[in-house]
């Protein structure tokens, strides 16, 4: 009997959400089906998805930031398939192979000159987990230091690094020496760096929980006092990195050069799971010093083939698609065209971000009969205006947008970089259509909007 993946999804494609409800994670099914987010996609390409019924949806999440080149890039396949059918020697572990060794080259020649070695692994979580044991090593210091509100990864290490509380609670203590400072305050920062036993500073240059923008001063400054005391600077650019914010490393719209870089997600190509961390000879040689301690970290998947001619082939596209030109221009434009909007409708605060990495924020209206709606909202659950918006903004106009984190008023935007014009006109009438319909009270967004409260009234 021949084995046929494509038999199979011809065979189950229907049952995916009873699939899931049964042997999966039953709460995002429960999810999907009370948004109305589950559709049953059989076809993606580029920046758009398509449904069972040929549906066309722009996807503004790209995986959460994964396919910044798009779905199914034709390079990124032909690449696969011809590592596939090479034949090659894959993870012999005793040895070193050429792949990575390519990728690991092409990766620093377009970081900070102070960055010369890399690590790779399978996952953004796992480039912070490394950065932590590197900081700790090569510094011989414990306490590691985040940003509230940051995100920095879910398994154990990185969750001592994450500043919101619902991905933490529950899950038993957790590294210590794990303290946080305010995002963009440089007093604070400094008191705790002041103590002199502060192994890393791990920020991301753009927060992605609410796209928060530092001040222009406040990374250089960042730099300027982990040097001061001792302390290893780490950008995770995980989600940042690779064009996402209109440059290739969102720390060059500030010139600052971090000791270590954590990248992931769109290196990846959207095909098989990289992660890696670019960090100075300093590090590198402070951690792997001697030769028995040449396997002291590692990660047994982390160099493969496939994973390594991904991020080769991704960087390619990247390049000769001058993705990163087309975020900067594009999130321009989305944003000035959203911003444009904030003059008529109340709700309305506005649209801040780099490049394509976009929040657009909401806020408390004036008017009483417009305040009277939003209040009934937010007593019933802090933020659920924006799932008010997210939803027929799915339903009526297949848009795919995200809530930017728990209790916000912000609605993130992670689309492609590969957006042309004509999506981003798409993507600036949906919106107006939507914020102009929740103006209207009561309507058919109210609605929903009554309903939405009351399932969270429910919890």
């Amino acid at each position: 009997m021949t084995f046929s993946i494509s038999a199979l999804l011809d065979q189950h494609q229907q049952e995916k959400l009873d699939l899931h409800e049964k042997y999966l994670n039953n709460q995002m099914v429960k999810v999907l089906k009370t948004i109305g987010y589950d559709r049953l996609y059989k076809r993606a390409t580029g920046q758009y998805l398509y449904d069972h019924e040929g549906n066309e949806y722009l996807d503004l999440l790209s995986g959460f930031g994964v396919f910044a080149i798009g779905r199914n890039h034709p390079a990124v396949i032909k690449a696969l398939q011809e590592t596939l059918t090479l034949e090659l020697p894959n993870l012999v572990q005793m040895d070193v192979s050429v792949l990575s060794g390519l990728l690991a080259k092409k990766i620093l020649e377009t970081t900070p000159d102070n960055l010369a070695k890399m690590f790779f692994c399978n996952s953004g979580t796992e480039s912070v987990e490394a950065a932590i044991k590197f900081a700790r090593y090569a510094t011989k210091r414990e306490n590691i230091v985040f940003c509230e509100h940051s995100f920095h990864g879910l398994t154990n290490g990185a969750l001592s690094l994450n500043g919101e509380k619902i991905f933490r609670e529950g899950f038993g203590a957790l590294l210590p020496g794990c303290s946080s400072v305010p995002f963009n305050d440089l007093e604070s920062l400094e008191q705790v760096l002041s103590k002199n036993n502060v192994a890393a500073f791990l920020v991301e240059p753009v927060q992605g929980k609410g796209v928060n923008i530092p001040d222009d001063n406040y990374l250089p400054e960042v730099e300027r006092l982990c040097k001061k005391y001792g302390t290893l600077f780490v950008a995770d650019e995980v989600q940042t990195g690779l064009g996402r914010t209109g440059k290739l490393w969102a720390i060059e719209h500030w010139g600052v050069q971090p000791d270590m870089i954590c990248m992931a997600k769109a290196l990846s190509g959207g095909f098989v799971p990289v992660g890696a961390v670019a960090m100075t000879q300093k590090v590198m040689d402070a951690v792997f010093n001697r030769m028995d301690r040449a396997v002291v970290h590692g990660s047994t998947f982390s160099k493969n083939n496939l994973a390594m001619a991904a991020g080769l082939a991704t960087l390619q596209v990247i390049e000769d698609e001058t993705l990163v030109k087309n975020s900067e221009e594009k999130g321009r434009m989305i944003m000035s065209g959203i911003n444009a909007m904030v003059s008529k409708y109340e709700f309305l605060k506005e649209a801040r971000g780099k490049g394509l990495m976009i929040a657009v924020e909401f806020q408390s209206p004036k008017s009483i009969s417009l305040k009277a709606a939003w209040t009934m909202l937010e007593t019933a659950n802090k933020g659920l205006f924006c799932q008010m918006v997210t939803i027929p903004l799915f339903k009526e106009h297949h848009i795919l947008s995200q809530v930017a984190g728990h209790g916000m008023n912000v609605i993130k935007m992670l689309p492609p970089l590969n957006l042309t014009d004509k999506d981003c006109r798409a993507v600036l009438d949906a919106f107006d259509h939507t914020i102009a319909e929740t103006h209207k009270v009561p309507g058919s967004i109210w609605t929903l909007g009554k309903t939405l409260a009351g399932h969270a009234l429910k919890k």
